[in-house]
């Protein structure tokens, strides 16, 4: 009993946030330059609004479009309807690979360590950095600021940021390992290029576990097909843990009328403590 909820607790720690709009603000401000329909209504299949050297802007809000539904058995712990939902790549980033990612051996037994562990040990769960590409696919917002030699993206949990930089500077030679690494990007046409290096070595990219670490590149590929979508492909390359690089294909949908609300995660934060004590008692 006691491992069954614990992994229902867990679970919904990660999979789901249910903000507290009662002391947010600018919840409900109008977002500005929205296109409209005839009859007001926002047009999301209205074109991509552009930066002033011609490229697509993807600044706005942005939340993964794939989310999990909220269930009978979690709305007993929390009203269905009022919470950001995360999408079902959370749980396994190679759920909709044919066989799954391919592990290397060493790899595939760490991802089972953690499984079986029911992830009490996500950085996630523990209050760490969620590194890339984990904050495509949580249950939080996203915030992108673009500007032609520079993009950035703040997540709404414990203040972090990317800095995605479009000014020509090569990737350093010789990172000091980071949560987030390091990201240079460049276009090609309408599609946005990123690669990112520098990682540390004892990442999570799901909630199953699978691992990433300093031998990693991660390259997304993000264009803005029209005003209320972000497309993107990501593919990982770290020899280390996989057999050969692979990618997987996610959508974001833009948040209107809203703004990012704090959330540090550590603050009055039990949860991980508990979760070690029931782990301890087996």
């Amino acid at each position: 009993m006691r491992s069954t909820l614990s992994k229902s607790v867990l679970l919904l720690l990660v999979l789901f946030d249910v903000p507290n709009f009662a002391s947010a603000q600018w919840i409900n401000y109008p977002t500005a330059d929205v296109p409209r329909k005839a009859d007001g209504k926002p047009n999301l299949a209205a074109p991509a609004p552009r930066l002033a050297d011609g490229k697509p802007d993807f600044s706005g809000i942005w939340h993964t479009a794939r989310i999990i539904p909220c269930t009978p058995e979690q709305g007993k712990f929390i009203n269905c309807g009022s919470e950001i939902g995360g999408s079902p790549l959370a749980l396994d980033l190679g759920r909709d690979m044919t066989g799954g990612l391919p592990y290397r051996p060493a790899a595939a037994d760490l991802m089972k360590e953690r499984k079986a562990a029911q992830g009490i040990d996500d950085p996630h769960v523990r209050c760490l950095p969620d590194n890339p590409p984990r904050p495509w696919v949580m249950p939080h917002l996203i915030k992108a600021v673009h500007t032609p030699k520079l993009l950035v993206l703040l997540y709404e949990v414990n203040a972090m940021y990317r800095q995605l930089f479009i000014d020509g500077r090569p990737l350093p030679a010789d990172p000091n390992p980071s949560w987030n690494g390091y990201s240079t990007a460049k276009w090609e046409g309408d599609t946005l290029v990123v690669q990112t290096i520098g990682f540390r070595d004892d990442l999570w990219i799901d909630m199953a576990g699978s691992p990433m670490g300093e031998s990693a590149k991660v390259t997304e590929r993000i264009r803005r097909p029209s005003y209320g979508t972000l497309e993107l492909e990501i593919t990982i390359d770290d020899p280390k843990n996989y057999t050969r690089p692979w990618s997987v294909k996610m959508e974001q949908k833009i948040e209107l009328d809203t703004e990012l609300i704090d959330e540090i995660c550590l603050e009055n934060e039990k949860s991980y403590e508990r979760l070690q004590a029931v782990r301890n008692k087996k």
